[in-house]
């Protein structure tokens, strides 16, 4: 990436020396450092006040509530393991604090759930059909509250950031939806050299 971004700026200067433009390259670049700085103290005060509020709900027991309510989702999507697995409880909190935003809490709950299914897992040097399926779960990014956008937004003088709620939630909803049926597709498609976590705990 930073390759990439070294490109850009040699190809801004190159082109601004041949078009006679090079003052207003140079313009840019402190006009767009100082936009960079209002966005970053802009965006210091919105995110702690958002993540003290996830901090909250997490502290409270909203996310274990939640977690608890999504469990059975949880084992329709993964058959694979067995009822009653602390795994399925894991994954279900890691959905629910990525929802939430708690990107944070939800990274250690995901490895610990990905450690558990490489457990059940009898080729351990590939990923079990469960451990893709989280994998897409967690790379769709569902969110109820996007945090990020909306400080981005108010730091640039959006007069109404939290409109962005609803068209996230249709965005990310669908992604992660999409992201399961995909992953349920590929499963029937190439078959895993397994057995499943169900059959061989029987």
């Amino acid at each position: 990436m930073n390759y990439i971004w070294y490109f850009l700026i040699l190809i801004s200067i190159v082109f601004g020396v041949i078009n006679g433009r090079l003052s207003e390259v140079t313009n840019a670049v402190f006009s767009g450092t100082e936009l960079a700085v209002k966005i970053v103290l802009t965006l210091l005060g919105i995110m702690t006040f958002w993540l003290g509020i996830m901090k909250i709900a997490e502290k409270s027991g909203i996310v274990e509530f939640l977690s608890k309510i999504l469990t059975p989702a949880a084992e329709k999507i993964f058959p694979e393991i067995p009822k009653g697995s602390p795994i399925i409880g894991d994954i279900a909190m890691n959905f629910s604090a990525n929802a939430l935003g708690l990107a944070n809490a939800a990274t250690p709950i995901g490895i610990k759930a990905m450690e558990g299914m490489q457990k059940l897992n009898i080729d351990k040097q590939s990923a079990s059909d469960p451990m893709c399926t989280l994998l897409a779960m967690n790379t769709a990014g569902f969110q109820i509250i996007p945090a990020t956008v909306i400080a981005i937004l108010a730091a640039n003088g959006y007069k109404n950031p939290t409109e962005i709620i609803v068209p996230t939630l249709l965005v990310t909803g669908t992604a992660f939806i999409s992201a399961i049926i995909i992953a349920k597709i590929f499963k029937k498609l190439f078959p895993a050299q397994q057995e499943s976590a169900v059959e061989n705990n029987d």
